[in-house]
């Protein structure tokens, strides 16, 4: 996976600045609000959830029973089954398959993990046309720029944007209105979609018991994806199983609410082994890949095991109050917001993704809108916790720094001293303080204010004042 996460401090301080930024991340509020207001029609929605959670913490437990379950089901289907301890094993099966077959034109569905496996580049320079065919992922690769959210790829462009995207790509001037972008991004694809012999998707969800791989989206384009190439290959990282499809219809009900804030995506589909006979549409040959990519270390981890709950809907991304500043591309992450905070230093090792621990207030707002309860607060303490012991075994922070938290600390178990200290700070504040915030701090604290509001502390603790009053 490609990670390019130490640069954040600089994109995300450009990104604050962009104001056309600004204004296209308002819209994720409406994604919360919808999604609150169908929760709250289900007379069962805290309890959906935590079924939810329920269900994904026992298929963790028992993944490996329930992996080689889904492999016996869908070889007993007529699939094939294909299993990758890496992304580049992964990028392999798929260039030999297209090669076996003739292939020069790939349709592909929005899939995060094809994305974090870098499938297009590896495509492209094999000589093969890949093509997306989600509206928001189309644009991106027109403008060849990454997904900036798991569910919106595009949300960081305009409608103008797009129109002027459209004009030079596709030499399509003039065109104001969404619909009319559509449809040409229609007409292009549809041509498209008639010509691929290989259609690539990802998986929302495996069924262990039944082999059915299963599919949620709004546009169509991933039903064409998987009926009109002769070949389907799906990708689906480890953790994506549900046993049963009793267990399925649990996750349809919160996946759709949390991401979309719809009762249900507009198209599922179920797609359960190659086209059989008697049957009018489906892929002459399906193919799943089964992808580790350093799910098997998270999965080691009993601290970060958790993390593997996710569905990828999104939606931790749109309550977080750093992601609704400065978006998904400052994250340099295929995964951004909170979600991507705590699975790319997992994924790519925490010295490439040391700052993206630290890029949260800790308000726990992701944490209250999972569909599965993922508790990302603890689990971004601990990563901070691992960065801290190896910066102290490799020297760590300043002698000050050191200093500064050992008194805290010291203070903070004893009364007295946390008392005194306060007066003084209190008292010394006042060349730091413009406006009732402190502006500046000194040694080695010294830019820890350029972009933070830092209160001043009052003149009078809350127990003087209760005192007084007393």
């Amino acid at each position: 996976m490609n990670v390019n996460s130490e640069s954040f401090v600089r994109d995300s301080t450009v990104a604050v600045q962009n104001k056309t930024l600004q204004t296209r991340l308002r819209v994720l509020s409406g994604f919360t609000i919808k999604r609150n207001l169908m929760f709250a029609e289900l007379p069962d929605g805290e309890a959906l959830r935590d079924r939810a959670r329920e269900i994904k913490q026992r298929t963790i437990a028992n993944l490996d029973t329930y992996l080689l379950q889904l492999e016996e089901s869908i070889k007993r289907l007529g699939g094939t089954v294909h299993w990758a301890r890496t992304g580049a094993d992964a990028r392999t099966i798929i260039l030999e398959l297209a090669k076996k077959n003739n292939v020069t034109r790939v349709v592909k569905a929005k899939s995060m993990v094809t994305e974090e496996i870098e499938l297009n580049e590896a495509l492209e320079e094999a000589g093969i046309e890949a093509v997306e065919t989600d509206l928001g992922e189309y644009i991106v690769q027109l403008a060849h720029e990454k997904p900036s959210h798991i569910l919106a790829p595009a949300i960081h462009k305009s409608k103008g944007d797009i129109s002027i995207l459209f004009a030079e790509k596709l030499d399509a001037p003039n065109l104001v209105e969404a619909e009319e972008l559509t449809v040409v991004a229609r007409k292009r694809l549809r041509e498209k979609f008639l010509t691929a012999g290989m259609g690539v998707t990802g998986a929302n969800f495996g069924v262990a018991d039944t082999g059915t791989i299963v599919l949620v989206e709004n546009e169509g384009n991933i039903r064409l994806s998987t009926s009109l190439p002769r070949i389907h290959v799906a990708l689906m990282g480890i953790e994506k199983l549900v046993p049963s499809l009793d267990d399925l219809a649990t996750f349809l009900k919160v996946l759709a609410r949390s991401a979309s804030g719809q009762k249900m995506s507009s198209y599922v589909s179920l797609i359960t082994g190659p086209r059989r006979r008697g049957e009018a549409d489906g892929a002459e040959e399906f193919h799943l890949i089964i992808i580790d990519n350093g799910r098997t270390r998270i999965l080691a981890d009993e601290e970060m095991r958790e993390s593997l709950y996710c569905l990828r809907c999104g939606a931790c991304l749109n309550v977080c109050p750093v992601y609704q500043k400065i978006g998904g591309h400052a994250y340099g992450s295929v995964y951004s917001g909170p979600i991507g905070s705590i699975i790319t230093p997992a994924f790519a090792g925490l010295e490439k993704a040391k700052d993206l621990p630290f890029a949260s207030t800790l308000c726990g707002a992701c944490r209250e809108i999972c569909p599965v309860r993922i508790d990302i607060p603890r689990i971004l303490l601990k990563l901070r916790s691992d960065w801290s012991e190896a910066q102290a075994n490799e020297g760590g922070p300043s002698i000050i720094e050191r200093l500064a938290m050992k008194l805290w600390s010291f203070a903070m178990r004893h009364r007295w001293m946390y008392n005194i200290g306060f007066r003084v700070a209190a008292f010394i504040q006042g060349p730091m303080a413009e406006d009732g915030k402190i502006k500046r701090l000194p040694f080695t604290f010294a830019g820890w204010t350029e972009y933070r509001d830092f209160p001043t502390l009052a003149r009078k603790s809350f127990r003087s004042m209760w005192k007084d009053e007393a």
